[in-house]
C-alpha cells in the first residue's frame, strides 16, 4: 500500500471563515468543518460509539451487509473517491468487496491530517489497494482525483455517515449538482441520509448525558484559542442542541453564559457576546427516503438502488450520474 499527502495551509481561511461568522449581525455562526481538527476528529470518534448516537453503527451495519451488492451496481474499472473520509473504518466494507475484484486505488479527501493519518492505520493491512490521502476541502481534492483518472476509469464518490445533512437542503442540492458537474456519465455516489424519527431520539444523540458531544462543540472555542491566539473563557459557554422544524434539522450551538468580550488577534476581532446570545456551529437535516429520490432527479443521478436500517432510520442510496 502506497500512501501520499497532498496538503494546504488552511491557517488563513479559517481566521477568514471565523471574522466573517462572528460578525454575522443576525446569528453568530461558525462552519461545522472546523469541529473536526486533531481533538475534534478524535471525540467525533467517541462519538460514534455512544448508545445514543445510533447514526454511525446504522451506517456501518449498511456497508457491512449490502458492500458486495453496491460493489456489484457499479461500473469497473473504478477508482473511490471518499469525501471526508474520517479513520476509514465504516468504508473497509466497501474496499475490501472492491479489492477482490480488482486493483483499487482509493482517495480519501479530507481537511484533518489527523483523520488522514487513522485512516492509512486503519486500512494498513488491506491488500490490492494504494492510497492516495488529499488534505483538501471536498470539491478541490475531488477535482483533482478526477483529474487524474484513465480515460476507462469510472469514479465512485463515497459521501456517508450523512454529512450531506451539515448542509441545510438547498445548499445541499447546490453541492451535490456540484458533485455531479465534476463525475462523468456512469459514474457512482454512494450517499449516507439519516432518516426522520422521534425528536427526543435526535435530541439526545445530539446532546449525550455523558457530555461527549458538549466537549466536541466546545472544543472549536478551544481551537480557535489554539490557533488564533483567542482568549475564550470556556467556562462561560454552554453546549446546547435543538430541533428546528421547519427545517427538519437538529441544530447546535454554543450559548454565552453572560455578557462578554472575546478578543481573536489572529483574526483581527473582538467581538462581544450577549447572555445568552448563541454561536451556531452544526446542523444535522433527516430526510424521507422518498424524498431522497427527488433530490436525486434534481441533482442530475438517478437512484439506482437504496438500502434501509430499521434499527436506526439510516439510508444508504446509490446515485448514477445521468
Amino acid at each position: 500500500m502506497q500512501t501520499h499527502a497532498i496538503t494546504a495551509d488552511p491557517l488563513y481561511e479559517f481566521a477568514a471563515d471565523v471574522r466573517a461568522g462572528l460578525t454575522e449581525p443576525r446569528q453568530k455562526e461558525l462552519p461545522s468543518k472546523y469541529l473536526y481538527d486533531n481533538v475534534g476528529s478524535a471525540l467525533f470518534e467517541v462519538i460514534s460509539v455512544l448508545p445514543e448516537y445510533g447514526l454511525t453503527r446504522a451506517d456501518e451495519r449498511l456497508l457491512r451487509r449490502h458492500a458486495s451488492d453496491i460493489v456489484d451496481r457499479i461500473a469497473r474499472p473504478v477508482i473511490v473517491a471518499e469525501l471526508g473520509s474520517g479513520s476509514g473504518k465504516k468504508t473497509r466494507w466497501i474496499l475490501e468487496a472492491l479489492c477482490r475484484r480488482q486493483q483499487t486505488y482509493y482517495c480519501p479527501i479530507e481537511i484533518s491530517a489527523t483523520a488522514l493519518a487513522m485512516c492509512q492505520r486503519e486500512l494498513s493491512d488491506l491488500e490490492s489497494i494504494s492510497i492516495v490521502g488529499f488534505e483538501r476541502e471536498y470539491l478541490d481534492g475531488l477535482l483533482e482525483v478526477a483529474a487524474r483518472r484513465e480515460d476507462d476509469e469510472h469514479l465512485l464518490v463515497l459521501f456517508l455517515g450523512s454529512t450531506i445533512g451539515n448542509f441545510d437542503r438547498p445548499a445541499g442540492t447546490k453541492f451535490l449538482r456540484e458533485v455531479r458537474r465534476i463525475l462523468q456519465p456512469g459514474d457512482a455516489l454512494l450517499l449516507g441520509t439519516d432518516l426522520e424519527k422521534p425528536i427526543p431520539q435526535l435530541i439526545e444523540a445530539y446532546d449525550d448525558p455523558l457530555g461527549v458531544t458538549a466537549a466536541f462543540n466546545l472544543n472549536l472555542l478551544a481551537r480557535i484559542n489554539r490557533e488564533l491566539d483567542g482568549d475564550f473563557d470556556l467556562q462561560q459557554f454552554e453546549h446546547v442542541a435543538r430541533f428546528n422544524s421547519e427545517a427538519r434539522s437538529v441544530e447546535m450551538h454554543v450559548r454565552s453564559k453572560r455578557k462578554q468580550t472575546v478578543a481573536i488577534p489572529e483574526a483581527d476581532l473582538s467581538v462581544t457576546f450577549l447572555e445568552g446570545e448563541t454561536i451556531w456551529t452544526e446542523s444535522s437535516h433527516k430526510y424521507s427516503r422518498h424524498e431522497l429520490l427527488r433530490i436525486a432527479m434534481a441533482t442530475g443521478f438517478r437512484c439506482q438502488a437504496q438500502w434501509i436500517d430499521d434499527e436506526w432510520p439510516f439510508a444508504e442510496n446509490l446515485f448514477i450520474a445521468e
